[in-house]
């Protein structure tokens, strides 16, 4: 399922990054890789990676897919 669709407070695994190449190289150094956990922290996707607070809009977050 999409990033976008994730419960506020629900961990999920990354699965896959998708998109073009540039926006998959920004994620990654953002930390969105294969196998990191992130929580949903409130309705604006501002998610915890690892130990750091990371804002993205629906649309970025909609090419993260997690389990």
């Amino acid at each position: 399922m999409p990033l976008s669709m994730v419960e506020e407070g629900e961990p999920k695994t990354i699965v896959k990054v998708g998109g073009k190449e540039e926006v998959r190289k920004f994620l990654e150094n953002l930390g969105f890789v294969d196998g990191t956990v992130v929580t949903s922290l409130g309705g604006n996707m501002i998610l915890k990676v690892k130990d750091s607070r990371v804002a993205l809009g629906r649309d970025m977050a909609s090419k993260i897919q997690v389990a």
